[in-house]
C-alpha cells in the first residue's frame, strides 16, 4: 500500500529539468520586480535634485537683485548728499576772509614760534601741516592749480560709491589705487602704475615728508606689511584725505591725523608738477 502511494506521489512530480526551468523563471520575475522598483525611484530622485538647484540658484539671484538694489541706494544717497544748496554770497566772502584771516595768522606764527618747525627741539610734527599748509597752496603754479581743482571735483564726485577690488571706474566701482588711476590718468603726460605699491615705487613722483603735504598728495600706508604700501589716498588739506577703504565700506574723506593713520603711515609722494601735467 505505501509503495504504490510513495509510486504515484513520484510520478505527478514534473522532471527534475522542468523543476529547473520554472525555478530560473521565478528568480528572473524577482529580479524584474526589484529593478523595476529602483527604476521609478531614481526618476524621482533626480526630481528632487533638479527642484533643489533650482531653489538654490532662485535663492542666488534674489541676493544679486538685492545687492543692486542696495548699490543703487547708496549710489542715490550719494548724489543728493552731493547735490547740496551752493553758498550764497554772502557765505563766500566769509569763507574768503576767514581763510585770508587763518593765512595772516599763520604767517605771524610762523614768524613767532620757530619751535614748531619739525626736526627742532619742541618741534611738533602734527603741528606743522596745518599751519604751513595755507602758505603752500599761495606759490602753487596756475597750471597744476587748474588740474588740481579738476582732480578734486573727480575725486569727490565718487564719495558713497561703494568698495571694488579691481574697480577703476565709477560704473564698476573703485579700489583706493584704482580711484587714484581714474582720477590722475587723464591729465598726466605719463601714466600712473595701477597699484598702490607701484605708486609708491615710482621714482618719477617725488617723495615728500608730511609736513610738507599739499593737496593733491598721495599719501600710502602699510596695513598688512611693513614696507610696502597696500593703500593709498589723496591729500584734500587740513588735515584730511579721501580714501576708498576697503569691501564693505564706501568712499570717504578720513582723517590722517587719527591715531590709526598715522601707526600705519608709510609716506607720501607728489604728482602734480608743471612737468607731469599735459
Amino acid at each position: 500500500m505505501l509503495i504504490s502511494i510513495s509510486t504515484s506521489i513520484v510520478s505527478t512530480l514534473p522532471p527534475a529539468s522542468e523543476l529547473s526551468r520554472r525555478m530560473a523563471g521565478f528568480f528572473f520575475l524577482l529580479l524584474f520586480v526589484l529593478f523595476s522598483s529602483q527604476a521609478w525611484a531614481l526618476p524621482a530622485k533626480k526630481s528632487k535634485a533638479g527642484v533643489k538647484r533650482t531653489q538654490v540658484a532662485q535663492l542666488q539671484s534674489k541676493e544679486a537683485r538685492e545687492r543692486m538694489k542696495n548699490r543703487a541706494r547708496l549710489l542715490a544717497s550719494a548724489r543728493q548728499r552731493l547735490a547740496g544748496v551752493p553758498p550764497t554770497p554772502e557765505q563766500k566772502k566769509r569763507q574768503t576772509a576767514e581763510k585770508l584771516a587763518v593765512r595772516a595768522m599763520n604767517r605771524e606764527q610762523l614768524a613767532m614760534h620757530t619751535r614748531w618747525r619739525p626736526g627742532m627741539i619742541g618741534g611738533s610734527e602734527s603741528l606743522w601741516p596745518l599751519a604751513t599748509e595755507a602758505l603752500m597752496a599761495e606759490m602753487v603754479n596756475p597750471r597744476v592749480e587748474a588740474t588740481l581743482h579738476k582732480v578734486i571735483a573727480r575725486l569727490k564726485q565718487q564719495l558713497g560709491k561703494p568698495y571694488v577690488w579691481g574697480g577703476q571706474t565709477p560704473e564698476q566701482g573703485f579700489d583706493c589705487s584704482g580711484l587714484i588711476y581714474y582720477a590722475y590718468n587723464k591729465l598726466l603726460s605719463q601714466k600712473l602704475p595701477r597699484t598702490a605699491n607701484g605708486m609708491f615705487q615710482d621714482r618719477r613722483l617725488k617723495r615728500i615728508s608730511q609736513h610738507q603735504l599739499q593737496r593733491g598728495d598721495l599719501v600710502f600706508f602699510s596695513i598688512k606689511s611693513q614696507d610696502r604700501a597696500d593703500h593709498v589716498g589723496v591729500y584734500l588739506g587740513e588735515g584730511q584725505f579721501i580714501e576708498a577703504p576697503r569691501t564693505g565700506l564706501n568712499i570717504r574723506i578720513s582723517q590722517l591725523t587719527d591715531n590709526y593713520w598715522q601707526d600705519h603711515y608709510l609716506g607720501a609722494k607728489r604728482i602734480l608738477t608743471e612737468e607731469a601735467i599735459l
